[in-house]
This record gives structure tokens, sequence and C-alpha cells, in this order.
């Protein structure tokens, strides 16, 4: 019977992405998210290209109920979860509508934690499995272009980092991937960089050769670790005064 690996964001090109490489090596799949019709394709697709069992629920992270009635319906304990949900949002909106703010967190950081806190006391109580969280580089540091978003990776990261902790002893490893620049459709229109952009499948690469080398935190492309370095030592009084 081959492992399962549950991923959360399953219509995000990250997350399929992710998912395509696991299906490759011969994990089973599923995928979790709100459009119906692109799961199954996606699924499908999955099922067909790497011979292996690829299936789909409904999940509406936004809603708590939605949440709740997956979490009591799936009674499968899997073997891995990915939490691959983005929402970069409207900076300039956020600052002046509250629900922009508030979807922007929910989306990034507060409702994974209830889905993640399930899975985590599972692999707890049977001492393995693994945690993939999709993070940014945005959270390294606040700037002025996207500190909501960038706040809410922060947090998302820093409650990885807590989860690792808490499960080091217990067999369970947790990974915070941190991409920079990646082309997907939530960056759609951006000016990027193409020396420090990636795409998915590098992304989805990376996390693979991250998981199957024990890794706690993946930046991608790598080069990230050391702009964000050079970022963070920068003296606050300094960097308030910069558009970085």
């Amino acid at each position: 019977m081959n492992k399962n690996v549950l991923i959360i964001g399953g219509t995000s090109d990250i997350g399929f992405a992710i998912a395509s490489e696991f299906a490759h090596i011969g994990f089973d799949i599923t995928l979790l998210g709100r459009e119906r019709d692109a799961l199954k394709v996606n699924a499908n697709d999955l099922s067909i290209r790497h011979n292996i069992n690829a299936n789909y629920y409904f999940l509406d992270i936004l809603d708590l109920s939605s949440i709740d009635e997956f979490l009591n319906n799936y009674k499968q304990v899997p073997d891995g979860v990915i939490y691959s949900i983005g929402y970069l949002g409207d900076q300039a909106k956020a600052q002046n509508e509250f629900d922009e703010a508030k979807k922007i967190v929910d989306i990034n950081f507060t409702n994974s934690m209830k889905i993640l806190n399930h899975f985590a006391n599972q692999f707890e109580q049977k001492q393995s499995g693994f945690i993939i969280g999709i993070s940014s580089v945005a959270g390294d540091r606040g700037r002025q272009s996207n500190y909501i978003y960038g706040s809410a990776k922060a947090a998302f990261s820093t409650y990885l980092s807590g989860l690792r902790n808490r499960l080091s002893g217990k067999n369970v490893q947790v990974i915070t991937v941190k991409p920079g620049f990646v082309r997907t459709k939530m960056t759609a229109g951006l000016p990027l960089p193409e020396k420090l952009t990636s795409t998915p499948k590098m992304v989805a690469k990376d996390v693979i050769k991250g998981w199957k080398k024990h890794k706690d935190i993946i930046y991608t492309k790598s080069i990230w670790r050391w702009i964000m370095l050079a970022i963070k030592i920068v003296p606050e009084k300094i960097f308030k005064k910069t558009n970085i």
C-alpha cells in the first residue's frame, strides 16, 4: 500500500507541482480546495500520469465550518500534510479595508492552524509523519509594499518553527518553505526579476530534495537565503528610509 500525502491547496500552482513530485515517487495523493472541477482534473491527471491513487475533497479555508466538516469526515491518517494555500491580496486595499487585511491573514496563517493542529496531534500520537508549510521570504522582514501579507507569513513561519520544536522528538518532520518570487497565478502581471524568479516545478523539486534530506527550512531559489540575510541585518534606522 502506497503512502499518502494530503495537499491543502490542490489547485494552486505550487501545490499541484508538489503533488506531482510526490506522485512521481509513488505517493497516493489527496487534494483539497474550493474548485471542484479543477480538483477533479488535477486528481485524474496525477492518477493517469503517475499510476497512483488520487482523490479530492472540497475545502474552503476561509470557512471554519468547511474545515470542521472535512476533518470530521476524513477518517484516514495521512503520512504527510502540505499547506500550499496562499493569498497575496491587495496591500493598499488592506490598509483601508479590514476585511481585506483579515482575509490575507486568515488564508496565510490563522485558519491554517485549525487544520494543521489536527494532523500534528495525529502525527504526534502515531510517532510519524511530516508537515510542510509554504511560507514566504516576505515574512523575514516587514516591507511597506506587502507588510500585511508579510506579517501573516511571518506568523506562519513562527508557528511552523514552534511545531517543529514540539514534534522534533516525536519522529515528525516539520519543514518551512520560503520561496522568493515564483511565477504563479497569484503573481500574474507582476514585473518579476528573471534571475530571482522560480517556477512552481522548481519549488516542488526543492521541496522533495529538502524533505529527503530532513531540512528544517528551505529557501527557493537558494540565493534568497543570502538576500534575506542581508536585508535582515540592515539597521532599522536605515531600513525604514529605504524602499526595498
